[in-house]
């Protein structure tokens, strides 16, 4: 089966390589740490749709360039403005692009193995946690810092992943807490799959998007999204609540707090009116 590679010219923060019927996609910029800006966003929302429409794919890796799978926001860029993050000049936040991202991921139905090779946080842990298998380098970290670091709510999909991945309690304590968990605990409390040295996890994350790759297509498929019917429900449950909710968060003075203190190296007080 020959894939269209062209379909992927477009992309210019997702590397797509294909072999042996499965699709590597690197987050793809390494001189930012692979932070997620509006682009990386949108591709993230469109690269689920070409996927699944490619046959010469039968399972996918999602992994990150360099030393790092992505750090997520970039704080700096917020405190300029909200959303200066991912947002241009004047343009105006569309939350449902998160949303899409979030659900066209749940919906292709070929296996997605994460091969987290460096720090996953933020929306990029979400990511990563989404997918159905997860490889993880042992001296990497993976947390959700929105509330801790930005004094944002977890909005764009943390309340939904990490309570089903932990249970209630430990999600809540690592949300609010903007908790960073080594590979070695994370594994160790299932939120995680495997754990591989470094230089061993694309290896790993690959060995098993082979297998998978050769594996019964459909009774596999129809396996995984019958499982993420229950990922989807807590979406449908929880996710433009969170999205609005973060939305308002922008606009308090914790998060403006939290951004200056963050561009100026300091512990931010919190509190303030």
């Amino acid at each position: 089966m020959e894939s269209t590679m062209n379909q992927y010219a477009k992309y210019e923060c997702l590397k797509v390589e294909i072999a042996d019927k499965v699709a590597t996609v690197t987050l793809n910029r390494p001189q930012a740490r692979n932070a997620i800006n509006q682009k990386l966003i949108r591709e993230l929302r469109t690269i689920w749709d070409d996927l699944a429409d490619d046959h010469a794919v039968n399972a996918v890796v999602l992994t990150g360039a360099g030393d790092f799978f992505s750090v997520g926001g970039d704080v700096k860029a917020m405190s300029e403005r909200p959303g200066g993050d991912v947002l241009e000049e004047g343009e105006v936040h569309d939350p449902m692009i998160s949303r899409r991202g979030v659900t066209r991921q749940l919906e292709l139905d070929k296996p997605i193995i994460a091969a987290i090779n460096g720090d996953a946080i933020g929306l990029a842990a979400t990511h990563a946690l989404l997918c159905d298998v997860t490889v993880m380098a042992e001296d990497a970290r993976i947390g959700d810092t929105h509330v801790s670091r930005v004094g944002l709510v977890a909005g764009d999909g943390g309340t939904v992943i990490w309570p089903l991945l932990v249970g209630i309690n430990k999600a809540k304590e690592f949300l609010i807490r903007g908790t960073l968990l080594k590979g070695r605990e994370a594994e160790r409390i299932g939120l995680v799959n495997h754990l591989a040295p470094r230089a061993e996890v694309l290896a790993k994350a690959r060995e098993i998007a082979v297998e998978l790759a050769n594996g019964p297509t459909w009774a596999m498929r129809w396996t995984k999204l019958s499982i993420n019917q229950i990922v989807k429900d807590r979406v449908n449950m929880l996710l433009e609540a969170s999205i609005a909710l973060e939305q308002v968060t922008f606009e308090t003075a914790d998060h403006r707090e939290a951004t200056i203190a963050f561009k100026e190296k300091r512990k931010p007080k919190f509190g303030q009116t």
